[in-house]
């Protein structure tokens, strides 16, 4: 059952290549006034349907868990998302450069890691404190990148009711917490590697190559896991639905959403999944919710809906890579991902 679910700064004097990718014109400023509500608003469109098809895909993933175990599900998800996104986004490989590399290669790991830690924590200490710990990490993207007191402030009011939310129990399992934070790590490093690639390299080359890469990663531990536990059908179906619906969806999505939006606002956004899989459980599973959860959703979103509101009132200013014809990005300049 998965979660609510997924630093790099490089320097930008480097000479322009030959190569068609490395001729792309950098990032242009974030917008202002109308262009910029226009596109925030669009990135907030794209981010909750991108937390709804995690979620779906996270319940359907989860009714595979008694046949193929956590490992066979999350194997089954990234060989589904790896040909997925390779079909979608056709990377050019041999025209990536090595400063594009580095991001693909270290987001590549993060996918290879970050389900499967996740799961293996919830099966340790629970699903409440695993969910809580992990959130840690687009908390801290959004902290570390705060410039005004408003985004620090929606971002521990909405950590605080993910904490309601979640209920975490004490625990004495300090594997699992480690794997809990383990999961944060990961997060967090998706949504800045995100970022990043979604700065360096067109369309979703980065993300169906890293995508490719940890499907590959998968190979030996998917068939041994598979041997160990003999898959049906409909728990492969079951899988392979999750590795569209909660890995490919979301990482297509997440990479056009953080070029149109900052990653600590992405982080504080983040603080939504957990409300969804609350009111999916309601909805679909008919699992009752306390008012103790329902004041915590309340307060999710409307730290959300503030951050977002407010938004318009700090002018943001361009980076020196925004400028730049083919620098990387240089934001976030305090917080190294991010997915």
């Amino acid at each position: 059952m998965h979660a609510f679910c997924v630093c790099m700064g490089a320097k930008h004097t480097r000479a322009m290549t030959i190569s068609v990718l490395q001729r792309r014109p950098g990032p242009a400023p974030p917008p202002d006034g109308s262009a910029g509500r226009a596109g925030r608003y669009a990135g907030v469109a794209i981010m909750l349907g991108s937390g709804l098809s995690n979620q779906l895909g996270a319940a359907l993933g989860a009714l595979a868990f008694p046949v193929l175990g956590p490992a066979g599900v999350v194997a089954v998800r990234q060989w589904v998302a790896g040909v997925a996104l390779l079909a979608i986004g056709r990377p050019r490989l041999r025209l990536f450069t090595w400063r594009q590399w580095r991001p693909v290669l270290a987001l590549a790991l993060v996918f290879a890691t970050m389900n499967l830690s996740l799961y293996t924590a919830i099966d340790r200490i629970g699903l409440g404190l695993a969910v809580t710990l992990e959130f840690l990490g687009p908390l801290s993207v959004a902290l570390a990148g705060s410039r005004r007191r408003v985004d620090l402030v929606c971002a521990l009011f909405a950590g605080a009711a993910v904490v309601v939310l979640a209920r975490p129990e004490p625990t004495t399992d300090y594997l699992g917490i480690a794997l809990g934070l383990l999961a944060a790590v990961c997060w967090a490093s998706y949504i800045l590697l995100n970022r990043v690639i979604g700065q360096q390299l067109p369309g979703a080359e980065g993300s169906a190559a890293a995508a490719t890469l940890s499907a590959l990663l998968y190979v030996p531990i998917g068939v041994v896991t598979l041997l160990h536990h003999p898959p049906t059908a409909r728990a492969l179906g079951y899988a392979a639905a999750a590795g569209i619906l909660a890995s490919a969806v979301p990482f297509v999505a997440d990479l056009f959403v953080l070029r149109r939006v900052p990653a600590r606002f992405f982080g504080v956004f983040m603080s939504v999944n957990p409300v969804l899989a609350a009111l999916i459980g309601w909805v679909v599973l008919d699992q009752s919710l306390q008012w103790a959860e329902w004041l915590a959703i309340a307060a999710i979103v409307t730290a959300n809906t503030v951050s977002v509101l407010t938004a318009d009132h700090q002018a943001p200013a361009p980076s020196a890579a925004a400028t730049s014809p083919q620098g990387p990005p240089a934001w976030p300049p305090s917080s190294c991902p991010s997915p």
